[in-house]
């Protein structure tokens, strides 16, 4: 069959062309089907050659050769041709000179046919070229592109044709369907014959369906259960729940790893003698699936014997340093814990300045008792220094933002502890790439070393962009636009914007970690910030209260340890809180009535000034992506120094985080805060003495699964409409009020996914939040009556709660009425569960939060749904 396009092409070209009936006689390669078969594929031998016509009848044996000629050459030189062969004129033709000409000139694949002939003397040598290629045609590759094919085959256009190069390019795409595991792929090869002796060379591909694992069988296994040892491997049996799984592909590569990864866990769990006897893949006869079995002994399980430490450098005691050792005589025998102790001596004997310490074990096999005993041996080396710390590949940055990070100098004893603390301060910087070491390599001499900081600029610009939806705010938008590395000097400059129909900000910072090259940090923030409060009544939204806020901030760091360091800090806001005159004052005052007492109580213009400290313990290995460590932060604000306002207030954060195997990484965090007022503000008991403004606040993001602000006390004002008091969240007026205490505390679990996923950015991640706020005091009168009317006087129009005008008339059918309660002031934990997904997509990180509440308080306002999207640049 003849490739539609190049054939119909090629069949127009034939019956205009005296060629036609080389044209369907077509090509020998018509006859070379190629299909794959089990793990062994061997393409179809190409199917004999045209038969040549025949002959003349050879002449004598024994003629002197007079003249060799060459007869049919299109684009070869005929010296070119007698070049390959051995007949010369003034010879003794033979017989066996004959077949060797034709022997040579077929061996250059440049011909199609070539037969002799020696009248008396004369030879000729009648020759019929090998088209040339005039172009490769793919025909069925949907899931590898041409781009992936030509480059690896050798055939190509403007080329000679020869058989052996389209069967070695035959088998050579079917390699490539096989790294993709799909071995039931074929090739069959067509040549479309084209005037001035010229081919196209069409592939026509089969590439079948993705060969799975269908099954992977264990045979002598006893001690450990099949499903127990499928799990230690990478290749996994193909299910319906692991469809978008990568490993359950067939992988010769990945069967030899399995093998790999098998005997780790056994040698783990004390099987010195384990072994893999046998490990076969089975292609199932209709080349969709692997069936993979493997034999293996499992052998006797041993304990460690004794284990000792032999020590040839001085500052090493081997009796101390072997009873520090984890395992000990009589334990099971663990090869993962020899190895890490290994690891461990070796890092032990650099934070000594021994860079290139020698330790090995030597193991002491008792069959007899079943026990392994270990001797890790530590070889004589000299102490090293450091002779240069070079940094290269930075180009934007500055050699100076990379080397004050290093915790080790020129000169200085080699130390393994402080080249991996300096490797984390680095990669913390967030400038560089993720995968970033110290090199350490050979100095001068025996006794020197060159540790190298071979970097990887990435971009340290950040445009993030973040959006939501809300049952209270609908459309949130989050933006800002932030340099970390601003002019190659590890200043940060940024930009924020928050908008949405809760609260607008607008915040410009600056930022020098090293001020005047000196382990000094500074900051300084402006920023404008507006919050709107809304309720909404008849389906439209209205606002409430408006709080606007002015400030200034500025910090000073300073290091105390090499973990530890103090911030101190001085922050000046000024705050205006605002109601609408015409909807919620009367006669020029703030009415109860309309506003509430807790809103009346907070409009007013005030200043804050705010000396503040923290105490910051940060041991993390990345503050970027952090993988293991701790941070603890502990501050202290008081404000009374000028300023209307006076107070005293305290928070915690800490964090810790865990590599727990396999990819995993296990987080656990808590904070909490309390705020403590120095002066009372009112003698009114529903007045609490810390201002609205100064107030905790929670919610998302701190706590997942409610809304911003979603948790905590709250005033609701119901409607009651008809005589029935609504219970649309929508209908009711919502103010959260903040609160004097807070705590919350989130555990989180990352989950490592396949090599494709890793490929792609994805990271998910399941976690558990919780935490709560309260304290205020309640700010409607014990008093109070319910429900509550208002109604529109009839002289003057202004609001009232008085059924009768000032003249004694009725002032009617109330304009609203409704039902005010206090809700939310508890210390009961509020408690959400979820699963998140980060993203490094295409367009930029990419958050995805998908949460459930399983505990909450009568006012809380949860939200299932929230994601965010960012991008570098």
């Amino acid at each position: 069959m003849i490739a539609r396009n190049a054939g119909q092409a090629a069949l127009r070209h034939a019956k205009a062309s005296p060629l036609c009936a080389a044209l369907l006689a077509t090509s020998a390669l018509v006859a070379m089907p190629q299909t794959a078969f089990a793990q062994t594929v061997r393409p179809a031998s190409p199917a004999p050659a045209p038969a040549t016509p025949p002959a003349a009848a050879p002449a004598p044996v024994g003629d002197t050769i007079r003249t060799v000629t060459i007869d049919g050459s299109q684009r070869l030189e005929s010296d070119t041709i007698l070049s390959y062969i051995r007949l010369r004129p003034g010879q003794t033709y033979t017989q066996a000179l004959g077949d060797q000409a034709l022997k040579d000139l077929y061996a250059t694949e440049l011909f199609a046919d070539v037969s002799l002939r020696n009248n008396g003397g004369d030879v000729v040598i009648q020759v019929k070229e090998n088209p040339v290629i005039n172009r490769i045609i793919l025909e069925g590759n949907k899931r590898l592109k041409e781009d992936k094919i030509l480059p690896e085959i050798k055939l190509a256009a403007r080329q000679i044709f020869t058989r052996s190069k389209v069967r070695a390019d035959v088998a050579r795409i079917i390699e490539l369907y096989k790294r993709q595991g799909r071995f039931a792929a074929s090739v069959e090869p067509k040549m479309v014959m084209l005037e001035q002796n010229r081919v196209d060379i069409v592939f026509e591909i089969s590439e079948g369906p993705k060969s799975k694992v269908r099954q992977i069988n264990i045979i002598g296994n006893e001690k450990f259960g099949d499903g127990k040892l499928r799990g230690e491997m990478v290749t996994k049996q193909a299910r319906f729940f692991r469809l978008f799984s990568s490993g359950t592909s067939y992988d010769p590569d990945r069967l030899a790893f399995d093998q790999q990864k098998m005997r780790q866990f056994y040698l783990t769990e004390g099987y010195a003698d384990f072994r893999v006897v046998s490990a076969v893949a089975e292609l199932t006869p209709d080349k969709r699936d692997f069936i993979i079995t493997y034999v293996v002994e499992e052998g006797d399980r041993y304990k460690f014997g004794d284990v000792k430490i032999d020590s040839q450098l001085r500052d090493f005691d081997g009796d101390a340093l072997a009873k520090r050792l984890p395992m000990k005589a009589g334990d099971w025998y663990n090869a993962k814990m020899v190895e890490d102790q290994v690891d461990g001596l070796t890092e032990t004997a650099g934070a000594f300045g021994y860079a290139f310490a020698d330790v090995r074990p030597d193991f002491s096999r008792n069959k007899d008792d079943l026990t392994m005993s270990v001797t890790f041996r530590i070889a004589e080396a000299p102490r090293v220094y450091v002779e240069r710390v070079d940094v290269n590949g930075n180009t934007l940055t500055q050699d100076k933002v990379v080397r004050r990070e290093f915790r080790i100098a020129e000169g200085d004893a080699f130390n393994t502890f402080q080249i991996k603390r300096s490797s984390n301060r680095i990669k913390s910087l967030g400038y560089f790439q993720e995968k970033f070491e110290i090199e350490q390599k050979p100095g001068s001499a025996p006794d020197r070393i060159i540790l190298e900081a071979n970097i990887e600029e990435r971009p340290t610009g950040e445009l993030q962009l973040s959006a939501g939806f809300s049952s209270l705010e609908s459309f949130i938008f989050q933006g800002s636009i932030r340099q970390n590395n601003f002019r190659g000097r590890g200043q940060t400059v940024g930009l924020s914007v928050d908008y949405s129909r809760f609260s607008r900000s607008v915040q410009v910072s600056f930022t020098e970690p090293y001020l005047f090259d000196k382990n000094i940090s500074m900051g300084v923030d402006i920023y404008r910030r507006d919050l709107n409060s809304f309720n909404q009544f008849n389906a439209n939204r209205n606002t409430t209260y408006r709080q606007g806020t002015t400030g200034i901030s500025a910090r000073v760091g300073v290091p105390l340890t090499e973990y530890m360091s103090l911030i101190g800090r001085y922050t000046f806001n000024i705050d205006n809180v605002t109601l609408d005159r015409d909807t919620f004052f009367i006669n020029g005052q703030c009415s109860f009535l309309l506003a509430g007492r807790f809103l009346c109580d907070a409009i007013g213009k005030r200043t804050s000034s705010i000396l503040g400290a923290s105490l910051v313990y940060d041991s993390l290995d990345n503050r970027m992506r952090p993988t293991r460590g701790s941070q603890f932060v502990l501050g202290a604000d008081f404000a009374g120094l000028g300023g209307s306002v006076r107070y005293a207030r305290v928070t915690a954060n800490a964090s810790r985080f865990w590599s727990v195997g396999s990819g995993f990484i296990f987080s656990l965090r808590a904070e909490g805060g309390a705020i403590k007022p120095l002066r009372n503000r009112s003698a009114d008991p529903t007045v609490d003495d810390v201002l609205l403004t100064d107030r905790f606040f929670l919610g998302e993001p701190q706590i997942r699964g409610f809304d911003i602000r979603g948790v905590g006390p709250r005033v609701l004002r119901k409607q009651i409409i008809n005589g029935v008091e609504t219970q649309d969240r929508n209908q009711q007026q919502d103010d959260a009020i903040g609160g004097r205490y807070y705590y919350l505390s989130r555990a989180e679990l990352e989950i490592p996914l396949g090599s494709g996923a890793r490929e792609l950015g994805l990271r998910p991640s399941i976690y558990v939040d919780a935490g709560a706020l309260w304290g205020i005091t309640n700010p409607l009168p014990a008093n109070q009556i319910n429900p509550q009317s208002i109604y529109t006087d009839v002289l003057t129009g202004q609001p009232t709660s008085s059924p009768t005008a000032s003249n004694g008339a009725s002032n009617g059918i109330p304009v609203q009425t409704f039902n005010e309660v206090f809700v939310g002031d508890s210390k009961s934990p509020r408690v959400s569960v979820g699963i998140g997904v980060n993203w490094n997509s295409p367009f930029g990180p990419f958050r995805l939060d998908f949460a459930r509440v399983l505990k909450r308080v009568d006012g809380d306002d949860p939200k299932t749904f929230t994601f965010n999207v960012g991008t570098q640049f």
